[in-house]
């Protein structure tokens, strides 16, 4: 193996970890490659976020939690970093918002709490017969930014890709 590359899989073994993670939201506009080949586990853009919701996550690199406040696009996180692991060319997220079964709206309780929570206006509400209207997502118009999910009383949003979102 080269000098300073890492074989992530042993590492993995070896702590208890039999598969990478990868199903974990990274900072706006990482990607897992220059994570992987880049990133020391400083904590510098943890410190940064003045949204505190990127933290160190398993395999000492950033994620986001996006159960108390949503990302800004502010940049800081970027601008702390001192290693090439933020290229801001790039789509911040590379994900959209998903809603499971437990959507309030979805089991007949009116709830809009995501809707008036999105930046962007990408959740809007379709009127249905008999029941409180549903959530509809434009997935060309989420920017990914979490704002629904941190309030959704529910807990029935998470992170998802294009393909996979139902809202």
């Amino acid at each position: 193996m080269a000098a300073g590359v890492e074989d992530l899989g042993r590492r993995s073994f070896l702590t208890g970890r039999f598969a990478p993670v990868r199903d974990v939201t990274r900072p706006p506009w990482t990607r897992h490659e220059a994570l992987a080949a880049a990133c020391t586990g400083c904590g510098a853009c943890v410190e940064a976020c003045p949204q505190a919701i990127i933290r160190m996550g398993a395999g000492r690199w950033p994620e986001i939690d996006f159960s108390r406040n949503e990302c800004t696009f502010c940049g800081k996180c970027a601008e702390a970093c001192p290693e090439p692991v933020f290229d801001r060319a790039l789509p911040a997220f590379t994900h959209v918002v998903a809603m499971s079964a437990a959507c309030f709206a979805e089991r007949g309780i009116v709830c809009q709490s995501c809707g008036d929570a999105c930046p962007e206006g990408a959740i809007r509400f379709r009127p249905r017969l008999g029941g409180p209207a549903l959530p509809s997502l434009d997935a060309d118009r989420c920017t990914g930014c979490g704002a629904c999910i941190a309030t959704c009383p529910a807990e029935a949003i998470a992170v998802g890709t294009p393909e996979t979102a139902h809202v």
